[in-house]
């Protein structure tokens, strides 16, 4: 067989590209297209022919099966019903990307996916009650993925025992005649492969390394909670540290040990300056509760700490529409502390101004925490 290169370039090239590779997949033909990371060659999982000729380029076992590549992080629960929260938090924050998850699942035939699927072939997807998953930061791949319409399973563009392919010219290298479609973007942009991690109820464990390093995935593995005021000085430290030993007190444990269990807090400002102390009456209506934030160091609302959190709790409305303004895809993890109105700015107020807000936010972290999954 002869195998077909199409360039993918902006314009009507990428969506002919596009539309030729999803039309070839879904009849079960092996497609080469590029990722981030390296370029892959995929196969209908609907199509036990086209796996199998996947089988025989990879030299893979039976009982060694594929990455299912999908083209939306949602796209996750057709595979997996039951995500847990560190699964969750990781497909948040970490796809598109190039991180590839090894997830639980204690029913492949309940799974949706599972209609697509011949009789007998749930071995094609999932092993051993598990399953790999890839959502990658690649615009062809994920539109090719979804015009697909079936369910993909990848690997490296490569004859077993080669390196990935970085770009089309070395993908043809090894894989001419043996598969249907080339389609070529150009270099990947990270010439490297995907961080693989295993993800269970009780947590995570790297099984290779990759673009990912052992610190981002530790931090896309945490539940990340953060609080925004104003100015960094007042109510959303006050927030952070009581939310601190809240937290701390239900995990057993001390508030800076947190991070050892997987949990971050923070807090930040919309017109903060960075370095700043917490208030001397913010300081004392903390420590009336066992709470010391002494050490607060203020920082301004970034849009970095706007994406790493997996909560963020606002002071006041405003403070939401500037969280929103930073990052208009964050409107689901984002809400007021209190969502019985606004919590007043104490600033200038006397200590009892302080310690009213203080119980404030104490009762309202004590609604929000109780469903939160730590």
């Amino acid at each position: 067989m002869s195998t077909q290169v199409i360039k993918a370039e902006p314009g009507n090239s990428y969506r002919d590209a596009v539309a030729q590779g999803a039309r070839l997949l879904a009849e079960g033909a092996l497609v080469a297209f590029p990722t981030e990371t390296v370029y892959g060659v995929g196969a209908s999982a609907a199509r036990p022919d086209a796996v199998e000729r996947l089988r025989q380029i990879k030299q893979r076992p039976v009982d060694k099966p594929f990455t299912v590549h999908i083209g939306r992080p949602q796209d996750a629960y057709a595979f997996v019903p039951e995500l847990s929260p560190v699964a969750r938090r990781m497909i948040s924050k970490g796809w598109p990307g190039p991180l590839t998850l090894i997830l639980s699942v204690a029913h492949p035939a309940a799974a949706g996916v599972a209609k697509q699927l011949p009789p007998g072939q749930h071995h094609t997807i999932y092993h051993d009650g598990t399953v790999g998953l890839r959502c990658p930061d690649d615009p062809l791949a994920r539109d090719l993925l979804i015009q697909a319409g079936v369910p993909v399973v990848a690997a490296s563009a490569n004859m077993a025992g080669q390196p990935p392919p970085r770009d089309a010219s070395e993908a043809l290298e090894d894989l001419a005649g043996k598969v249907d479609l080339i389609i070529d973007a150009g270099m990947t942009r990270y010439a490297r492969a995907s961080t693989i991690v295993r993800v269970n109820q009780k947590g995570y464990q790297i099984l290779r390394a990759g673009v990912y390093d052992e610190r981002t995935i530790r931090r896309l593995a945490a539940l990340a909670v953060l609080f925004v005021c104003t100015g960094n000085s007042c109510r959303s430290p006050m927030a952070e540290g009581l939310c601190r030993s809240m937290l701390a007190e239900r995990l057993r444990c001390g508030p800076g040990e947190l991070a050892e269990h997987g949990v971050e807090v923070l807090s930040a400002g919309s017109m903060a300056t960075a370095g700043g102390p917490a208030s001397y009456n913010a300081v004392q209506a903390c420590r009336a509760r066992g709470v010391d934030i002494s050490h607060h160091t203020s920082q301004p609302l970034t849009a970095e700490l706007v994406n790493q959190a997996d909560h963020i709790f606002t002071m006041c409305d405003h403070h939401t529409e500037t969280v929103l303004a930073i990052q208009p895809g964050a409107t689901a993890k984002t809400d007021r502390l209190d969502p019985g109105g606004d919590i007043a700015d104490p600033m200038g107020g006397d200590e009892e101004a302080y310690n009213s807000c203080a119980a404030r936010i104490a009762e309202a972290l004590q609604r929000r925490l109780k469903d939160l999954p730590v």
